[in-house]
């Protein structure tokens, strides 16, 4: 292992969509570990939508980054020095790191990383915040009943994906929106979804909600925002449940347009709209990974990684997420087994 260490910065607030100007890389000394501490090579770093949001000097539910900041995110890496009795050089674990070769991190902060259940890359997918998400956001916000039909937008992507084959092992007829024949292939020939809706052809949404969904939505699941929450917003049934957990169609957006106001659609069906925060459900996190990994041993649930190579390539793993770049969890490659 070498001395130098490469990490990113934000560079600058970015205006609208973020470019190669909102990044930095630069050199640092390989951090030392203090007592209690770990110093982790990174082998795989996970970059998450929810990132633009730090990007801004706003007050959001995840803490802005200032400018000349290091990018942090999920990562999975091996243990090269220890200074805690909990785990020892060699081993793999996932938690909080930087978007860097190597960073230290608290071994309290941390979690044991088996290749016997999944590639380590699946620990910051379905086996990590976007496996949990999609778990504590269905089960417990979307309540799905069987029978009931659930519709996910951004079905594709990490969490959309979990959402969708939970829905079938619970009895649900499951619909998904992807943006492209590839991805909404892969939805209803692998995943199992009873359909999957193509955004970037389809001329009128609602036309194809009627013929996907022609018993009305159950349970929204929406990752996107935009248009297609438009769309669904008049299909839904009495009782309805709408689990909001991202809107990616809108956060490079500097002013969101108004647009037509669906929340009329709400009053007649009595539909129940809420926000979702995987935080919130930390103290169970551990129900969440044990199911999820059962889950995923025994072939129950699928998942799929687009794996970007090279830290040097992680704005553009980043930036990829918002033209629907990846199939599945988006990761960065930092290093191999062998540290290379």
């Amino acid at each position: 292992m070498t001395n130098t260490n490469r990490e990113w910065l934000l560079a600058e607030r970015p205006t609208g969509e973020p470019d190669a100007d909102s990044f930095e890389l630069r050199e640092t000394d390989v951090p030392a570990p203090a007592p209690g501490e770990l110093l982790v090579r990174t082998r795989f770093l996970s970059v998450d939508p929810y990132m633009r949001g730090r990007m801004r000097d706003a007050e959001s539910y995840a803490e802005p980054w200032d400018v000349g900041d290091a990018l942090r995110g999920g990562v999975v890496g091996e243990v090269v020095e220890s200074e805690s009795d909990a785990y020892a050089a060699g081993d793999l674990v996932t938690g909080e790191g930087r978007w860097a070769d190597c960073a230290t991190l608290d071994a309290d902060d941390v979690a044991p990383v088996d290749p016997a259940v999944a590639d380590p890359e699946a620990y910051l997918g379905v086996l990590g915040m976007p496996g949990r998400t999609a778990y504590f956001g269905l089960l417990e916000v979307g309540e799905p009943k069987p029978g009931d039909t659930v519709v996910v937008s951004g079905a594709a992507g990490a969490v959309g994906s979990v959402v969708g084959q939970i829905a079938k092992r619970n009895g649900c007829r499951v619909v998904g929106f992807a943006g492209s024949d590839e991805k909404t292939a892969w939805l209803t020939d692998d995943l199992g979804f009873d359909a999957a809706i193509n955004y970037e052809t389809t001329d009128d949404y609602r036309a194809a909600l009627d013929e996907a969904a022609p018993d009305g939505v159950d349970v929204y699941f929406d990752n996107v925002g935009g248009p297609i929450t438009d769309a669904v917003f008049t299909q839904l049934n009495v009782d309805a449940r709408i689990a909001v957990c991202g809107q990616i169609a809108h956060y490079n957006d500097e002013s969101v347009p108004t647009g037509p106001r669906k929340l009329p659609q709400i009053v007649p069906t009595r539909a129940r709209i809420e926000g979702l925060l995987v935080g919130d459900f930390a103290t169970r996190f551990g129900e969440a990974s044990e199911r999820l990994g059962r889950w995923v041993a025994s072939g129950d649930l699928e998942h799929r990684e687009t794996v970007v190579e090279g830290l040097e390539n992680a704005p553009d793993a980043f930036l990829g997420l918002f033209s629907g770049d990846n199939i599945g969890k988006q990761v960065v490659r930092v290093s191999g087994p062998d540290g290379t």
